[in-house]
């Protein structure tokens, strides 16, 4: 089969990350994700230090001197997935340095980038119970957003409509992923 015409295997992926700015559905579709696909999930903001959620909490944006080691405790993670079927994490991975630190990790690790109009995902922000990130945080995550780039290994769905429609989206368009992206293929070390 040529490269060209082959297709992404979803079913080999080893770990996806779920990504983009506050309130886009990063922890519900990246469930549904998971739940999907049969694979490990893991919520991206319970990797924060106590000191990053009561700065977000407060309405201080973070820096990159505070993501660093939020960033590579999610590496770790990712890490950890290996020699297993792999998983699925959500974390905002704005900037492609962050993603660039995740790929240390895991070079075979996918992005799916979460994405839509900026009212639609403020409205969804405000909606939100008892979580830490205010919707006035929203600017500084579109101000430090670095959409994924050609040459990075991912997708992009759009957010409008149920999880449920995003995540068939997500799903369809990890599948349609060229070889080329596809990461290596878990294999059983048993007999």
């Amino acid at each position: 089969m040529s490269t060209r015409t082959a297709r992404y295997d979803v079913s080999s992926q080893r770990v996806i990350v779920v990504m983009g700015v506050a309130g886009t559905g990063k922890t519900t579709v990246g469930r549904l994700l998971a739940t999907a696909l049969g694979l490990a999930y893991a919520e991206g903001d319970a990797f924060h230090p106590a000191a990053n959620v009561a700065k977000m909490s407060a309405g201080t944006p973070l820096d990159d001197a505070d993501r660093w080691p939020w960033l590579d405790a999610i590496g770790e993670w990712i890490r950890e997935r290996a020699g297993t079927p792999g998983g699925v994490v959500a974390a905002s991975a704005l900037k492609r340095a962050y993603r660039d630190r995740l790929r240390a990790a895991a070079p075979g690790v996918v992005f799916v980038h979460l994405t839509g109009e900026r009212p639609l995902i403020e409205r969804r922000m405000a909606a939100r119970k008892g979580h830490f990130m205010p919707t006035a945080l929203l600017d500084s995550q579109f101000a430090t957003l670095e959409p994924l780039r050609a040459d990075e290994s991912g997708v992009v769905v759009d957010v409008s409509g149920s999880p449920e429609e995003i995540t068939a989206r997500a799903v369809a368009a990890l599948a349609a992923l060229p070889l080329p992206y596809r990461p290596q293929r878990f294999e059983d070390p048993s007999p």
